[in-house]
C-alpha cells in the first residue's frame, strides 16, 4: 500500500448526499478521499428536476435544513462557478378545494414559510407561461432555486479537488471496510472514519442496515422538452396535484377534498403516484415529471402511459401546445417511510446517511452539515 493512500475520512458515493458531506469535512480541514463505483455520477442525483424546494418540507427539521441548505447551494455555486437560478416557485390552482387549501396553508404558517398568496392575475404577472383559463391563483414562494443537475453534480468534485484538496477515486467499487483499511477494486486505504452515501446501492454495503429499516426504492419517470419558441417560465411550476404530495401542506383540512375529487378524475393519479413539476434550465430546457412507484427492485422498462398522463396534466396549467420531447428517463432513489432521512452507525466509526427520498437536492447540505458537526464537532447535535 502507497503512504498516500491514507486519509482522515473515507465518503463512498459521489451524488450529492456524498459531495454535500465532503464540503462540509473539507472546509473543517479533514483530508478526504471520495470513492464512486462509476467514472461519474449516473444516479438520483442528476436525473432530477435541480429544484431546491424548502416549499415542499413540513415546518420543523426539515424545513431548517432545506433553507440552510439553499444557503450552501448558493455559496457553492457562486465559488464553484455553476448556474444557479433562484426562481421562487409558483403553485397555481384551477379549482376552489384546491384555493382553500392555499388560503388554509398561509393562515397555518404566517411566519414559517416566505410565501404569498396571487391573484390569477398576478399569477400570470409571475410567469405568462401559465394557463390563464379557469386560472384561479396561486402560491407564490420566493425561497426555491434551480440548478442543472448533471453540471452541478459533475463541478462540484473538481472544484472540491481544486479547492481543498479532496482526493476522487471514481470507478472504484468499496468491497470491504474493515477499519482502519478500506478495500476497493483496485487499492486500499487507511482512514480513521467512513460516511457511506450509497443511494439506492443497498445490497453491497451493509444490505443488513436496510433490511432491518424501512427504506425502499422509488422510480420516477421524467422527461426534457424543448418548447417551440423562446419561452421564460420565472419560477417553477406546479399545480394542485402537487398539494397532496408534499408534506407541507398535509395538515390542510380541504386538503382531503382535493384528494378525493382527483381520485374520482383519474385514480391513475395515485396509482402511479403522479404529481406534475416544471423547472427550466440554463439552456432553456424544461425538465418534466414525474411518477412515483416503490418496491425493492424495478423493471428497466418505462410505461409510456405514464409519460403521456404527465404531459396531458402539465397542460392543464402550462400555456404550451407544441414542445418536443427530447430525453424520457427514469430515477431510482431511496425512500424511507415516515422519516425524513436515516443516519446509523452499524459499527463504530462508520456512518450511513441515506433515505432523503426525493428531497436529496434539497436537504443534502444542510444534513450533512448536522453530520459532519455530529461526528467531528465538539457538541453533539441531535439529528
Amino acid at each position: 500500500m502507497n503512504k498516500e493512500n491514507v486519509a482522515d475520512l473515507a465518503i463512498v458515493g459521489a451524488g450529492i448526499v456524498g459531495l454535500a458531506h465532503a464540503y462540509h469535512a473539507l472546509k473543517k480541514g479533514l483530508k478526504v478521499v471520495l470513492f464512486e463505483k462509476e467514472h461519474f455520477a449516473v444516479g438520483a442525483s442528476v436525473r432530477n428536476f435541480g429544484m431546491i424546494w424548502p416549499i415542499g418540507q413540513a415546518p420543523g427539521d426539515g424545513l431548517e435544513l432545506a433553507l440552510r441548505s439553499r444557503e450552501h447551494w448558493m455559496t457553492v455555486a457562486k465559488e464553484a462557478g455553476f448556474w444557479l437560478n433562484p426562481s421562487g416557485s409558483l403553485h397555481v390552482v384551477y379549482h376552489q378545494d384546491e384555493w382553500d387549501v392555499l388560503n388554509e396553508f398561509v393562515n397555518l404558517y404566517p411566519n414559517v414559510y416566505q410565501t404569498q398568496l396571487l391573484s390569477a392575475t398576478e399569477c400570470l404577472k409571475k410567469s405568462p407561461a401559465v394557463n390563464p383559463n379557469g386560472l384561479m391563483g396561486g402560491l407564490w414562494s420566493s425561497t426555491e432555486c434551480v440548478v442543472n443537475p448533471r453540471e452541478a453534480v459533475r463541478r462540484i468534485p473538481q472544484w472540491l479537488e481544486e479547492k481543498f484538496g479532496l482526493e476522487i477515486k471514481f470507478g472504484q467499487q468499496i468491497n470491504e471496510i474493515s477499519l482502519p483499511r478500506i478495500v476497493t477494486s483496485r487499492e486500499t486505504w487507511l482512514v480513521e472514519r467512513v460516511i457511506v452515501c450509497s443511494g439506492a446501492d443497498f445490497e453491497t454495503l451493509y444490505p443488513q442496515v436496510f433490511t432491518e429499516h424501512a427504506v425502499t426504492k422509488c422510480k420516477l419517470q421524467m422527461m426534457k422538452a424543448v418548447p417551440a419558441k423562446n419561452l421564460d417560465i420565472g419560477p417553477s411550476l406546479c399545480a394542485g396535484l402537487t398539494l397532496r404530495h408534499y408534506q407541507a401542506f398535509a395538515e390542510c383540512p380541504s386538503l382531503k377534498k382535493v384528494d378525493m375529487r382527483y381520485d374520482h378524475e383519474l385514480m391513475d393519479f395515485k396509482t402511479h403516484g403522479i404529481h406534475v413539476l416544471l423547472s427550466q434550465n440554463n439552456y432553456g430546457e424544461l425538465i418534466i415529471g414525474d411518477s412515483h412507484h416503490y418496491g425493492e427492485t424495478h423493471e428497466p422498462f418505462d410505461r409510456e402511459d405514464v409519460n403521456q398522463i404527465i404531459l396531458k396534466y402539465l397542460k392543464t396549467f402550462l400555456r404550451i401546445n407544441d414542445i418536443q420531447i427530447t430525453e424520457r428517463w427514469h430515477g431510482i432513489y431511496p425512500k424511507l417511510s415516515g422519516k425524513l432521512n436515516l443516519i446509523i452507525e452499524p459499527e463504530r466509526n462508520v456512518t450511513i446517511v441515506n433515505g432523503l427520498g426525493g428531497a436529496g437536492m434539497t436537504l443534502s447540505f444542510g444534513l450533512a452539515e448536522k453530520v459532519v458537526e455530529r461526528v467531528y464537532g465538539r457538541h453533539h447535535l441531535q439529528l
